[in-house]
């Protein structure tokens, strides 16, 4: 029955690590709440689509708070208590700061900063209420450069560490995602040259949902043949 499936709402949906991580939770019999800003997500919840499983896509502009509150009154419209909240839309920016407009700068922190306190701040008191609750936050390792973009990441790991202390002993786990430079469409929207060494996007949200089934506190992701690099992002890390 419809009502006995569990729910995921992903964000940041259309590709990369968002679509894979819905894939997983479509595999595991989640109904699904799927958002981007962009077009194709017809396609992707046609791609996703099962026996028994609802896709339900929002395209919203998350870098504006009518665009955030669109997609939460899409999951309050569906009925259903939210079982996973899965906050992966990211925004990137390369380059030294001062040759970056400043408006691009506010998309991003909306989009990387605002959006995920505001979708946390909506969903995650019923996850409370209801003694149970999975919540996701994708950030990234440091690296040189995008300064806006990379405090903006600081920002999510320890806003996604303060909650998941504050909600310990009430059933709501809250995991981190780590992923190291991942084969998406990251690099070109920030007009960065990708690295040489990538990890897949498949590998890092398989890593990442398990760890999300789990409850654990984060999960690191590497290119599986570069072992070295994530012992150095696992030092930057522990700073």
């Amino acid at each position: 029955m419809a009502e006995a499936r569990p729910f995921a709402v992903v964000t940041g949906a259309s590709s990369g690590i968002g679509l894979e991580l819905a894939r997983h939770f479509a595999a595991y019999g989640y109904d699904l709440l799927i958002t981007a800003e962009g077009g194709g997500l017809d396609d992707v919840a046609g791609d996703l689509a099962q026996p028994g499983i609802v896709v339900r896509e929002v395209v919203a502009d998350l870098a504006r708070t009518d665009g955030v509150e669109r997609v939460v009154a899409a999951i309050a419209a569906t009925g259903k208590p939210v079982d996973a909240l899965a906050l992966n839309a990211g925004l990137g920016t390369g380059g030294a700061f001062l040759g970056i407009p400043l408006a691009a700068e506010q998309q991003l922190i909306g989009v990387n900063v605002a959006a995920p306190v505001h979708l946390a701040r909506q969903i995650v008191p019923g996850m409370v209420r209801r003694g149970r609750g999975r919540v996701l936050f994708t950030s990234s390792q440091p690296g040189p450069y995008g300064a806006t973009y990379h405090a903006s990441q600081a920002f999510i790991r320890s806003f996604a560490r303060a909650l998941r202390a504050e909600l310990a002993g009430s059933g709501v786990t809250v995991t981190t995602l780590l992923p190291a430079p991942t084969a998406t469409g990251f690099f070109g929207g920030a007009g960065l040259a990708a690295p040489e060494s990538l990890d897949e996007p498949a590998r890092v949200a398989g890593n990442a949902f398990h760890a999300l089934m789990a409850g654990r506190s984060q999960v690191v992701t590497s290119p599986a043949r570069n072992p070295l690099q994530l012992a150095a992002r696992l030092r930057l890390l522990s700073r």
